[in-house]
């Protein structure tokens, strides 16, 4: 190496000899750390009801956990088990099940079209916008007493209180989702002549999805919440009549078996619309992956 050379590595502040720098390995750059949630995990869903599992089933073990209060995992299981075995258990989720997704359709249609009416038309939105924001402020289990005056003590009050419930959190997010589409796809679809149909299938449809989904995620929530409000009201069956027959005669266990068959409902729903979610908005690059 020549002077020259040697002096402009001592400048850049390298000054190992020719025999060293060659022998001796480069560093590997460092990995850099992704600042994102990271890769899906399976089934992650299920993790944080596996560690309550955990800990409920460690502290009745543990004598923690006072079994009148609070019976053991295996004794839920076992009073499950039984009621399975009688047909009780599967007659009321049925009768259940039947209510809640009557209610979760006709909410879920509901909000749909008030949010399509108020959502493309100025006008739609004075008329709808705000008896919907006055309902969002009144719980729908405080209509329940008008409502029963009105529909009676039957499955038509059951139905229509879950609606209520479910409606308003679509409205909200479709509303909000069709008011946040870039204007420029309006103006392409003028640009390109499209009618007004062929603009709410193309544009205003798959704009509004998004937002339309979160909704449905609050909806069906919404929908279980009402559900075990409502089967409590002189109801004849049902996981929520179940439980409060259990109160009558002191049968924790089977309140617990209830309150867990609500849990798993309202935890399957969800996964089930997050999933829907995924498949759809596919084309969406977020931290959600």
């Amino acid at each position: 190496m020549s002077t020259t050379a040697f002096e402009q590595r001592a400048a850049a502040g390298t000054t190992t000899a020719p025999d060293e720098t060659a022998g001796s390995s480069r560093p590997r750059p460092r990995t850099r750390k992704r600042l994102g949630p990271g890769r899906p995990v399976p089934f992650g869903w299920a993790l944080g009801p596996l560690l309550l599992l955990a800990v409920w089933a460690a502290g009745s073990a543990a004598g923690l956990i006072d079994a009148r209060s609070l019976p053991a995992p295996w004794v839920i299981a076992g009073t499950a088990g039984d009621l399975l075995a009688d047909g009780r258990l599967q007659s009321h989720f049925t009768t259940s099940a039947q209510r809640a997704l009557l209610g979760l359709a006709f909410g879920t249609v509901a909000g749909l079209l008030l949010a399509l009416v108020s959502g493309l038309s100025r006008i739609g939105e004075g008329l709808v916008d705000g008896p919907v924001q006055i309902k969002r402020a009144i719980p729908s289990l405080a209509l329940i007493p008008l409502l029963v005056l009105w529909f009676g003590i039957g499955e038509t009050m059951k139905v229509v209180t879950i609606a209520l419930g479910v409606f308003v959190p679509i409205y909200i997010h479709t509303h909000n989702g069709l008011r946040t589409i870039d204007n420029r796809y309006a103006e392409l679809a003028e640009t390109v002549r499209l009618n007004r149909l062929r603009f709410i299938r193309h544009v205003v449809l798959p704009g509004a999805l998004p937002g339309f989904l979160l909704g449905l995620r609050f909806g069906v929530t919404a929908a279980w919440l009402a559900l075990v409000v409502v089967e409590q009201v002189n109801a004849t069956s049902g996981i929520g009549y179940m439980m409060e027959l259990a109160r009558t005669y002191g049968q924790t266990d089977v309140i617990i078996v209830g309150l867990v068959v609500y849990g798993l409902l309202g935890l399957v729903s969800d996964a089930l619309v997050r999933l829907v979610e995924r498949r759809a908005l596919s084309w969406r690059r977020t931290l959600a992956g």
